[in-house]
């Protein structure tokens, strides 16, 4: 797949422009952040040193985890379908890594004469990427095969919630298919539902502030952003989901083990996996 072809499916509306939100994100990136995403590294991989480990990030986005990956000792390289995500995490890079090894590459996960040319690692780790790339269990089979022996795969992949997410679905694609006044009803909308078990007078002030009325500056946990994690919610498309049981057993049958898992609880999310390959 040529990657050049990213920006012609934003252009179309048959992608969400994930770059152009990691590039807004990647400005609020500190070491409050870069903490915050190498201590949710430590607690799922369970432990605080990489050092001599090899690290690939399959879908980069900022480059945040890449980089709290580093700081734990790791060999990274960093890959993302998007150009604008990689200028991104080049910037990050510059900024809090000058003159690392760390390796930044424009490509995709479906592109099998690229993927085959990168080799196995220790740790291969794409979290909220496989599901968007279009083809999410041709991505996942990629993905296993990066994997050395007794290494680590460490995915997340939306939670299946069957009809309310081919409602999602649909309203990502809607999203992605419109102009600027839709895009802003749709996300108005779509947080208001998310957000309706609020109090009352929480939901009018979500109403009246829309999205930048969320504080950015606020880390959440993993060091994210709650505005460009709802953006990214609302427009990222495509959009695939999966039961954690299908993924438990897709994995199971290329002889990998579960060593960690974290749940969304059935809800609306991720759905964490770490598998050991034997």
């Amino acid at each position: 797949m040529p990657v050049s072809g990213c920006k012609t499916e934003v252009r179309l509306g048959q992608r969400f422009a994930f770059g152009r939100n990691w590039q807004e994100f990647g400005q609020l990136i500190d070491e409050e952040r870069i903490r915050g995403a190498q201590k949710s590294l430590e607690q799922a991989l369970k432990t605080t040193d990489l050092t001599g480990r090899t690290f690939l990030d399959v879908g980069c986005g900022s480059g945040l985890f890449s980089l709290a990956a580093l700081r734990l000792g790791a060999r990274v390289r960093s890959f993302d379908y998007d150009p604008d995500s990689v200028s991104t995490a080049q910037k990050v890079r510059d900024e809090f890594a000058p003159g690392s090894e760390w390796t930044i590459t424009c490509a995709s996960i479906l592109d099998p004469e690229f993927v085959g040319q990168l080799g196995q690692f220790d740790i291969v780790y794409s979290w909220g990427v496989l599901h968007h790339t279009g083809a999410l269990w041709k991505a996942m089979e990629a993905a296993c095969g990066l994997v050395a022996p007794s290494g680590t795969l460490y995915v997340s992949i939306y939670n299946d919630q069957g009809l309310e997410s081919r409602m999602w679905k649909a309203v990502k694609r809607t999203y992605n298919e419109s102009g600027p006044a839709m895009r802003r009803l749709l996300v108005a909308g779509s947080t208001l539902y998310l957000r309706r078990h609020y109090p009352l007078g929480m939901m009018v002030k979500v109403a009246q502030q829309g999205p930048k009325g969320m504080r950015a500056s606020v880390p959440r946990a993993r060091g994210m952003s709650r505005r460009h994690d709802l953006i990214d919610w609302v427009g990222g498309y495509p959009f695939e989901v999966a039961a954690p049981e299908e993924v438990f057993r897709f994995c199971r049958d290329r002889a990998f083990e579960l060593r960690h898992l974290k749940t969304c609880r059935g809800g609306i999310g991720c759905n964490e996996f770490v598998f050991e390959r034997t």
